[in-house]
């Protein structure tokens, strides 16, 4: 008995082809203790011609692959990493200046910090810490929250904003809040107001 396939769909392998031809570029960040221009470069002598071209420092880079390699990199460059880093090394850790009197946050503080930059690996901007009494909150953007803050020693009130919030803990029934924060300037139709950029926030119960 003979069987026939059906013939393949020449303009799908085309663009199937051209596809897995096409080059991606990407940019990395990396975290203290990895140095990702060296995890690029052993990724590069195991599997030579892998990485197209990389470049950078320990804790930035760029590079570019074809498409069709993406999934060997990927696991490649999962080995590398985990050849160097273990678990509590991927733990977050954030250094705080500590807590701020209600007076010190404040415009004037805020814009004093922005024009001491730029800010930067070896040179991180001031992050401070606090409990406060949270008056108002939503979610922004899909993933965004945006607060109304009290502080509790003097019942001043402050805007603040957490980027990329946990959606199932946020907005939370809790009325207080630990928060990790920089100071930022708040620009909107053409009136700067003090505004806490959060780092770092979970709910309290109580203060």
């Amino acid at each position: 008995m003979v069987a026939f396939a059906p013939a393949e769909d020449q303009s799908y392998n085309s663009g199937k082809a051209l596809a897995e031809s096409a080059e991606l570029k990407g940019s990395a960040r990396s975290i203290s203790g990895f140095h990702i221009r060296d995890a690029l470069e052993a990724v590069s002598t195991k599997y030579p011609g892998l990485i197209l071209k990389f470049g950078g420092h320990a804790m930035a880079a760029g590079l570019s692959i074809l498409a069709k390699d993406f999934d060997t990199f990927s696991d490649a460059f999962d080995e590398q990493v985990r050849k160097k880093l273990n678990e509590s090394d991927l733990n977050a850790e954030l250094l705080s200046d500590g807590d701020l009197q209600a007076k010190e946050i404040c415009l004037e503080n805020a814009e004093l910090l922005r024009n001491q930059g730029p800010w930067g690996q070896g040179f991180p901007e001031p992050l401070f810490d606090g409990q406060f009494e949270v008056l108002q909150q939503r979610i922004v953007g899909e993933k965004h929250l945006k607060l109304v803050l009290s502080h509790p020693a003097s019942n001043s009130i402050f805007d603040a904003i957490a980027f990329n919030v946990d959606l199932q803990q946020w907005p939370n029934k809790n009325k207080y809040a630990q928060l990790v924060y920089e100071l930022d300037v708040n620009e909107y139709r053409g009136q700067r107001s003090v505004q806490l950029l959060v780092q770092f926030i979970t709910p309290l119960e109580s203060l």
